[in-house]
C-alpha cells in the first residue's frame, strides 16, 4: 500500500516536471525525482498507458517531453502558479473581457473549489490589496459571488441569495440557476425564480451572500433558447422606448447598419434620402448615430428627440463661443435641426 502511494506520487512528480516548456534528460528527471533513470523510463511508460502524450528523442541531446494530445492532462500547479492563475482569472471575470468572460468565471470555479485554505488566503489578501484600474464605468461585480452563481448553476443546485432591487428594496430569493450572461461589464443570472413561480434575470452586482444549498433541481424548459436573447428582452421591457421619425439626407446603403439592423426600419425615399422609423432605447444612442452620419436631417418625432438635439447644439455653441469669446445665439443653433 505504501509503495503504491510512493508510485502514484511519484508519477504526479514527474509529470508536474514534464508541464514545463522544455526538454529533459532522463539523468536529469532521475536527479530531481531521486530514482535511477530507468525508473524513470518505466514512469514515462505508465504515463503514456494513462493517455499523457510524453514524447522521447534519441541521442546526446535527446530527452522527453509533454507534447499537445487529443485531450488536456490534469495540470499540476505549484503554490505560486495557483494563486496567479486565481487573481488573473478573478479580473478576467470582473472584467467580464469579451469571448471569455463565462469560461473565466467556470474556471474561477472549479479552482476556487478544490484551492487549499491556504492558497484560499492568499488569494483574498492580494485581492484585498489590490485596486484594479478599470477600463470603462459600470458597476463593480464580485469575482467571489460569480463563482458561487457559476458553481450552482453547473452543478445544477438550487441558489439562495440576497437581492437588491433598482428601487433599493431588499428581498431574498431562492432559484434555480440557469444560464449567466455577460454585457460589457455587467453580469446577468437568467433563474427560475421559485418564490415568484417565474423566469427572471438578476443583476450579479445587486446580489449577496449567494449560498449553494446543495439541494439538486430537474432542469426546466428555460424561457428562451438563447439565454442572451431572453436577457435582451427584459432590458427593453423595463426601459423606455422611443419611436423616432427621421429623414435623412443619404442613400439608404450608406445608412443601414450604421443605425439599425432591423428590416423595416430604414425606408428609401429616393436615391439620395431615405427615413428612418424604428425604435430606440435611448436618446442619447440615437441623437450620437444621427450626428455621427454626417449629414443633414430632420427629425418629425419623438420631441423629446429635439429636445435632446437642442440641448446638444446649446452646449456646443456654448463650448465654440467660449473659445472664440463672442456671443452665443442659443435659439437659432438649436433650431437649426428643424
Amino acid at each position: 500500500m505504501v509503495v503504491m502511494a510512493d508510485a502514484s506520487a511519484r508519477l504526479l512528480g514527474l509529470l508536474s516536471l514534464l508541464q514545463a516548456p522544455r526538454e529533459w534528460s532522463g539523468s536529469e528527471l532521475a536527479a530531481r525525482m531521486g530514482v535511477s533513470p530507468r525508473t524513470i523510463r518505466r514512469d514515462v511508460e505508465r504515463l503514456r498507458d494513462l493517455g499523457y502524450p510524453v514524447q522521447a528523442t534519441m541521442g546526446p541531446d535527446g530527452g522527453y517531453r509533454l507534447v499537445a494530445g487529443a485531450a488536456m492532462p490534469p495540470l499540476l500547479l505549484d503554490d505560486e502558479e495557483a494563486v496567479a492563475i486565481a487573481i488573473g482569472l478573478r479580473t478576467a471575470a470582473g472584467n467580464a473581457v469579451e469571448g471569455i468572460e463565462e469560461a473565466s468565471v467556470r474556471a474561477l470555479a472549479k479552482l476556487e473549489q478544490v484551492l487549499p485554505s491556504r492558497l484560499r488566503r492568499r488569494v483574498a489578501t492580494l485581492n484585498a490589496a489590490t485596486v484594479p484600474l478599470q477600463a470603462g464605468a459600470g458597476p463593480s461585480v464580485d469575482p467571489g459571488v460569480l463563482a458561487v452563481v457559476a458553481s450552482a448553476s453547473a452543478g445544477g443546485e438550487r441558489l439562495r441569495f440576497a437581492y437588491s432591487a433598482a428601487d433599493g428594496s431588499g428581498s431574498r430569493r431562492l432559484v434555480e440557476p440557469y444560464r449567466l450572461v455577460a454585457s460589457g461589464r455587467r453580469w446577468y443570472l437568467v433563474a427560475y425564480d421559485t418564490g415568484r413561480d417565474d423566469w427572471r434575470s438578476f443583476r450579479v452586482d445587486r446580489m449577496t451572500e449567494p449560498f449553494a444549498t446543495g439541494e439538486r433541481f430537474a432542469p426546466r424548459v428555460p424561457p428562451e433558447e438563447d439565454a442572451a436573447a431572453f436577457v435582451t428582452r427584459r432590458l427593453y421591457s423595463q426601459a423606455p422606448v422611443y419611436r423616432p421619425v427621421v429623414t435623412i439626407s443619404l442613400p439608404i446603403e450608406r445608412v443601414r447598419g450604421r443605425l439599425s439592423e432591423r428590416p423595416g426600419d430604414l425606408e428609401a425615399i429616393d436615391g439620395n434620402t431615405c427615413r428612418l422609423s424604428g425604435h430606440a432605447d435611448t436618446l442619447e444612442w440615437l441623437a450620437a448615430r444621427l450626428l455621427m452620419l454626417g449629414c443633414e436631417f430632420e427629425v418629425h418625432e419623438p420631441p423629446e428627440l429635439l429636445d435632446h438635439l437642442r440641448e446638444l447644439a446649446g452646449r456646443a455653441a456654448r463650448a465654440c463661443s467660449a473659445r472664440a469669446g463672442g456671443p452665443v445665439d442659443d435659439g437659432r443653433v438649436a433650431d437649426a435641426g428643424r
